[in-house]
């Protein structure tokens, strides 16, 4: 981050203009009040105008019921902000923030008719997360002076704010608005000027794939929503967030994007297109993706689309003992699992020592819980009781479901099958852990493909609510029916999808750690800077290289050339630089090297 250089025409920036007072530009002139700078909020709506001074007042009474401002400190904040209509009151502003509607008219007016009403000195900021910053201060009459000032929402609570540079931009400008973040409590990032930055940059991507994805009918819009809050630890689904950011903006942050990427991922799906223009718009429409209580409202009700509550399914087949397949710490995590439900677990592995050994882990696992008092001794020693390891297959003879969790080679898996289907009692049902390969491979593997299911568990199996239930062309209805009712006995969430790479989760989410690669390479951002983007303005439980590193390069180049290979789009050819440290051998922290360097155990 540039350090604040001396710019003696700079002023402090302790006199801000906000123009434009919608859900925006009222967060961010609470910032600034509660701040200590004096505010002039403009709109060309009175109503807009009053409004902001309403949701300040009632915003400031909230805090303080809940002890977080004093009674004077509230009136101080209220006397700092005037609101009106007339432009020409940000005259005496050291900084005017434009968070007008996304349109290049609107904004050359507003900048235009500021270049006549603001001094010499005052700095020029845009809000815009669309549209080019260098476009905008080219048709100022102070270029130097105007830069990208781009909040999150909520603007009080959320952290991020990215400092936009054009080439034409003064560093004293830069320097003057990158103290003022850091004054308002913010976490300022440098970025360039190119369409959505960072955090919007790597956002809407994946929110476009969500939108073509559940268009195509691959998944239901809850199903998606779940699986990427539950599978990623994302605070809210994409669809749900694009009725909250609203459908029509995100449509023209993604036109923005691919005006200049020509990246087939920014082309805005269609859908996005026809509820726009249907005014189904998100909350602020009270429809989108979702149908809400009323315009504005979070509260979503049902609709047509609305799954009903315990669906017809077929009737399932009864299971009451179930076979796991491998030694890893993903077939440990699922037969633990499966035991703590109360379920008969045969553990098998390649050799008897492999299976005892995952037995063990098993145990220690078990140790850690009761001594985190989650669970009693008992309880462990019980759920331990259930567990017996093999070092045969052949000992899944009686099991009622035979659960794969072996490596991630399809010849390693069809093989597997191939022996299942000699083992497995008839009406077993067979089910595959695969991430990313062809489910319906493995059933061809056996003479009952009917019976071969995905069952994607995410890891660590015991913590994870996830598991994506996949369905291939052939998969019987009663098999279905059948992991449904086993994912509800286990206490996961199941979400169905169609057998085709990537399912839901890893589909959306590693062609957005691919474009986080690509930002690097092309030394748009640093690591830290675009990880602190997306962990503090997309609320990311990791940032994308933390994420990668976490994985494993190695798993997640695999992953991003199954998705090439399924999907044949360019935008999601595998990173060069990806390539390039898996082929160094640097596999994130499994190796004590990825994007960054690990302590060695």
């Amino acid at each position: 981050m540039a350090t604040p250089q001396s710019d003696p025409s700079l002023s402090p920036l302790r006199t801000v203009a906000v123009v434009g007072l919608g859900t925006m530009g009222t967060g961010i002139t609470e910032v600034l009040a509660k701040a200590g700078r004096e505010v002039i909020g403009i709109d060309v709506s009175e109503a807009q105008a009053a409004g902001c001074l309403a949701a300040l007042e009632a915003s400031t009474a909230r805090a303080v019921e809940r002890g977080r401002l004093t009674g004077p400190e509230r009136s101080g904040i209220l006397s700092r902000v005037r609101t009106g209509t007339d432009l020409s009151a940000a005259a005496g502003a050291d900084l005017v923030i434009e968070v007008v509607p996304e349109s290049y008219d609107i904004k050359h007016q507003v900048f235009r008719e500021l270049d006549g009403i603001v001094r010499p000195e005052a700095v020029l900021a845009t809000g815009t997360n669309a549209l080019s910053v260098t476009r905008l201060a080219a048709d100022s009459a102070r270029p130097e002076r105007v830069l990208g000032l781009h909040f999150f929402n909520p603007a009080p609570a959320m952290k991020l704010v990215e400092v936009v540079s054009s080439v034409l931009t003064a560093p004293g400008a830069v320097a003057a608005v990158t103290d003022l973040a850091l004054e308002l409590g913010k976490e300022p990032v440098a970025v360039g000027d190119r369409p959505g930055f960072v955090a919007d940059g790597l956002l809407f991507g994946y929110l476009n794939q969500a939108a073509a994805m559940y268009e195509a009918k691959y998944a239901s819009r809850e199903d998606i929503d779940a699986a990427m809050r539950l599978g990623c630890g994302l605070p809210m689904g994409p669809l749900a967030l694009l009725d909250l950011i609203g459908v029509d903006t995100a449509r023209t942050v993604l036109e923005a994007m691919y005006a200049e990427s020509r990246d087939r991922l920014h082309a805005p799906a269609p859908v996005l297109k026809q509820l726009s223009e249907a005014g189904l718009t998100g909350r602020k429409s009270g429809r989108g993706f979702y149908t809400y209580e009323a315009p504005g409202s979070a509260a979503v009700v049902r609709d047509a689309l609305t799954p009903l509550d315990g669906a017809a399914l077929a009737q399932g087949r009864p299971v009451h003992s179930v076979g796991v397949a491998g030694s890893g710490t993903m077939a440990s995590g699922i037969a633990e699992v499966f035991a703590k439900a109360g379920y008969r677990v045969v553990l098998a592995a390649r050799s008897e020592d492999k299976a005892q050994a995952a037995r063990a882990r098993i145990g220690k696992s078990l140790d850690r819980s009761v001594g985190k008092g989650r669970m009693t001794a008992e309880a462990a020693a019980r759920t331990l009781d259930l567990i017996s390891a093999a070092g045969s297959y052949d000992a899944f003879a009686d099991v009622d479901l035979a659960v794969e969790a072996v490596a991630e080679d399809l010849e390693i898996k069809q093989q597997l099958f191939a022996a299942l289907d000699k083992v497995c009692k008839p009406g077993a049902v067979l089910a595959t852990t695969t991430s990313s390969l062809p489910v319906v491979a493995c059933a061809r593997a056996t003479s009952r493909p009917q019976d071969v299911i995905g069952m994607h568990f995410f890891n660590p199996a015991p913590a994870m609510k996830l598991v994506e239930v996949v369905r291939t062309v052939l998969t019987a209805e009663d098999v279905h029916a059948t992991v449904r009712e086993v994912c509800a006995k286990i206490r996961k969430h199941p979400v169905d999808c169609g057998d085709r790479a990537g399912f839901i989760v890893n589909a959306l989410l590693f062609p957005y750690l691919n474009n986080a690669i690509k930002m690097v390479e092309e030394h748009y951002a640093s690591l830290d800077d675009i990880d602190a983007a997306m962990k503090l303005g997309g609320g990311y439980p990791m940032g994308p290289f933390e994420l990668l590193d976490v994985v494993g390069l190695d798993v997640s180049l695999a992953i991003e050339k199954v998705l090439h290979r399924e999907f044949r789009d360019p935008g999601l050819a595998p990173a060069p630089l990806l390539e390039h440290l898996v082929a160094a051998g640097c596999l994130g922290r499994k190796t004590g090297r990825g994007f960054r360097e690990y302590a060695r155990r």
